[in-house]
Parts: C-alpha cells; structure tokens; sequence
C-alpha cells in the first residue's frame, strides 16, 4: 500500500526581502522542503534571527514564500486568494502565540468561541460551545468558564488560548515560542498538554521553540540555521 499523502508538504521554499539601503536582497529562507503526516509532531529550533517565526507564518498562510510550494492536505496554498487563504486558516489551522492575544472583556468560555463566529459549517457552529466546554475541563478550567482574563493567572490564559486553537478542529496545530513567557511548573504543563493534544485529537503539531525540553517531546527536530532546516 503506497503512504498516505502528508498533510502538510514544503517543497524549495524560499523568503527573500528587498534590502531599504540598495544592498541586493535580504535571503531567510533557502530552499526548506518538508513533510509530515496526520498526527506528527515535530520541533523547529535554532538561534534568534534564524527564520523560524518566518517559516511558520508561511505555513500558517500568514506571510507568502518568495518561490517554492506549501501544501496543505495536497492543496496548493499558492493558488488561493487573500480570502481563501483566511478560509483555510479559520477552519484548518490552529495558531498558538507566546503572547495569547486573549480579548480581555470576554469570558473564558467567550474568548474560546471567537473563532466559530466566522465559520460557515454548521455542524462546528452547533457543537462549538459544547466541545469548548470539553476541552476547557480537560485543561483544568471548567470552573473558571464566566472567569474573564484579567482574573487568570498567565498559565491559565495560555491554556484557554491553547483550547481556542483547537475549537475548529483543525489538521494542523503552529505554536510558536508557547513556553516562552512561562514559569518552569507551567511550561512543564503546558508541554504536556500540547504532547496529549496532539496524541488525543490527532493534530499535527508543529512547535517553533528554544525550550530543549519541549523541543524533545516532539517526534521529529529540525535545526534551522543560515536559512536552511537540517
């Protein structure tokens, strides 16, 4: 039986920026390709100014590559308009940030849901509020669904972020730096969460970070430096 085509594929992606002073071009990335399965998890490291935060915006559909293909279950995201593309980030993609961009006048249950508001399939729009309910008592949260972020502390906010990523169910989970801003007991649960996740949902996991103990617990680790993944 021939493999399963994988969800996500990079093949000779590039990023370069025009230089302001007239010195020829700024090169990021050079020729990165690379696959990875449903349910695959995988760790990007390297120093500051690598290129990582760069190479998972273009994953993630927010930045465009200057040559090169990114598929996403073997759909060429290149193809698509600004408006397909936040499509496919809505219902396919799910984005962690070191900063979780919680809206403060929301409640727990609230910030949650934002990303259902601008789906059109209904069956995720009618299940919504009761997965959210779910995973936020799986994270340790279900009695804190009226809490609004400012009565949070910092690791309760990441973990009401972490479960909005994952509202709309989406095949691809980009978290970039999630440790980051974290005490170490934190950064440890979170790990493991992001760890279940991705075993328990089926998620692929793709984690950019400069925590060596995150990075580990991935399946897969890729260096990037000079603008090349080793």
């Amino acid at each position: 039986m021939p493999d399963a085509l994988p969800v996500l594929r990079l093949t000779n992606v590039s990023k370069r920026y025009s230089s302001t002073d007239g010195g020829g071009e700024l090169v990021v990335l050079q020729g990165i390709s690379l696959d990875l399965q449903g349910g695959e998890s995988a760790a990007i490291v390297g120093p500051s100014g690598s290129g990582k935060s760069t190479l998972l915006n273009i994953i993630g559909t927010l930045d465009r590559p200057s040559s090169g293909q990114v598929l996403l279950d073997n759909e060429d995201l290149s193809r698509l308009d600004d408006n397909q593309l936040a499509a496919v980030r809505n219902r396919r993609i799910g984005f962690i940030f070191q900063g979780h961009h919680l809206l403060p006048q929301c409640t727990v249950l609230e910030n949650v849901l934002v990303p259902v508001l601008a789906t059109k399939d209904a069956s995720l729009r009618n299940g919504a509020e009761a997965r959210a309910r779910r995973l936020l008592d799986r994270v340790g949260l279900g009695a804190r669904l009226t809490h609004r972020p400012g009565q949070l502390s910092g690791g309760e906010r990441q973990r009401v972020a972490d479960v909005r990523a994952l509202i709309n169910q989406p095949k691809l989970l980009l978290a970039d730096e999630p440790t980051g801003a974290l005490d170490r007991a934190s950064a440890e649960k979170l790990s493991d969460l992001l760890v279940e996740l991705n075993r328990e949902e089926g998620v692929t996991l793709i984690v950019v970070t400069h925590a060596p103990h995150l990075a580990r617990r991935m399946k897969r680790v890729f260096e990037l430096r000079d603008g090349k993944l080793e």
